[in-house]
C-alpha cells in the first residue's frame, strides 16, 4: 500500500464529488429514488428541472427531503434558483432552515456580487451548528462568467467548486453544438484552470446522450485530462462510467508509486533527477505522481478494521 505524505492531500480532501447527479426538486417519486444512487454528491434541484407553477411546492419536498432522507455518505446538495430571479431569497429561506444542507449550487455566476449574497444569506439563516460548513459552488454558463472566472473562484472562503453549464453557454454565445465539442473547449480549460489554481472542485459539463455510454465515456476521459475533478449526471446509469474513468487506474497507481519510491532512495544519494523505464524522472514529474497517488488514496474506500 502506497504511502503520500505531501500538502497535495488538504488541497485534494476538497475534491470528493466524482459524480454529482441531479434531482428534480418538484418530483417526490425521483427524490425518494435518490436515496439509493451511488453518488457523491446528490443535488436537489430548484431550478431549471422546476416549473414556475411548482416552485413552492418543491421548496417543501426538498427540506423534507434534507431532513428526512438517509443517504449515507452522499452529500446534500440544492441547486437554487438564480441570484437575481426574484425567487433565490425564498429558496434560500426554506432550504437553508434545515442543518442538513452540505452545499448550494449557485447557476448561472457572472460575478462575485451573487456568491457574495448567498454567504451572507447562509450566515443570516442557516442553524449556528451547521452554517460554518455549508460550502458553494458555482455553475458558469455564460460569456461574461468565463471572463470572470478569476475573480469567482476566490471570492468567498466557502467557494469549493466551479461548475460548467455547456447547454446554457451554447445559449448565451450562440455556438452551435458538435459531436467534437471543441467549441466548448476554451470555456472548459479555462474553468479547470480556475479550478485547479485556486484548489476548487471542477465540474465538467452534462453528456446530454445519457443513454450511449461510448460518448459518455470520451467525454469523461476528455474533461479528466483536461483537469476536471468529476462530471455533472442526469441519469444513474452514467454514474458508474463517471466514477470508473475519474479513478486513477491501477496501472496508474502502479506507475506513479513506483516514480515516488524511485524518487526517495534517489534523494538518499543526492540525486534529484533519474531515469525509470527510460524516461527521465525530475521534480515536475515526481509531483504529478504524488498528486495522483493522493487523488487516488482520497477516493478508495476506507479500509476495515
Amino acid at each position: 500500500m502506497f504511502q503520500v505524505n505531501t500538502p497535495l492531500v488538504s488541497v485534494l480532501r476538497r475534491i470528493s464529488s466524482v459524480q454529482t447527479f441531479y434531482v428534480p426538486g418538484s418530483d417526490e417519486r425521483k427524490l425518494n429514488s435518490s436515496r439509493k444512487l451511488p453518488a457523491d454528491s446528490v443535488i436537489y434541484d430548484l431550478e431549471d428541472s422546476v416549473a414556475m407553477n411548482r416552485k413552492g411546492a418543491a421548496r417543501q419536498l426538498v427540506f423534507q427531503a434534507l431532513e428526512q432522507y438517509d443517504i449515507g455518505k452522499t452529500e446534500k446538495t440544492v441547486r437554487i434558483n438564480a441570484v437575481g430571479s426574484g425567487l433565490e431569497i425564498d429558496d434560500l429561506s426554506v432550504v437553508l432552515r434545515s442543518k442538513y444542507v452540505d452545499a448550494l449550487v449557485v447557476p448561472k455566476v457572472q460575478s462575485p456580487k451573487e456568491l457574495e449574497f448567498v454567504s451572507r444569506m447562509i450566515d443570516s439563516i442557516a442553524p449556528e451548528s451547521s452554517r460554518a460548513n455549508i460550502r458553494i459552488l458555482a455553475c458558469i454558463e455564460s460569456a461574461l462568467g468565463i471572463m470572470n472566472i478569476r475573480e469567482i473562484a476566490q471570492c468567498d472562503p466557502r467557494i469549493d467548486g466551479l461548475i460548467f453549464a455547456a447547454e446554457d453557454y451554447a445559449a448565451d454565445t450562440g455556438l452551435m453544438r458538435t459531436a467534437s465539442r471543441t467549441e466548448f473547449m476554451y470555456a472548459r480549460q479555462r474553468l479547470a484552470t480556475a479550478a485547479s489554481a485556486f484548489g476548487l472542485q471542477a465540474i465538467d459539463m452534462v453528456c446530454v446522450d445519457y443513454q450511449n455510454p461510448e460518448i459518455l465515456e470520451a467525454e469523461c476521459k476528455e474533461g479528466r485530462d483536461w483537469g476536471f475533478t468529476g462530471k455533472q449526471a442526469i441519469h444513474p446509469k452514467q454514474l458508474e462510467v463517471i466514477q470508473r474513468t475519474f479513478s486513477p487506474s491501477q496501472k496508474d497507481i502502479e506507475r506513479a508509486t513506483k516514480i515516488v519510491e524511485g524518487y526517495q532512495e534517489h534523494l538518499k544519494k543526492g540525486i534529484g533527477a533519474f531515469s525509470l523505464d527510460g524516461k527521465m524522472i525530475d521534480m515536475p514529474v515526481v509531483k504529478w505522481a504524488e498528486r495522483l497517488l493522493a487523488k487516488a488514496k482520497m477516493m478508495s474506500p476506507p479500509e476495515k478494521s
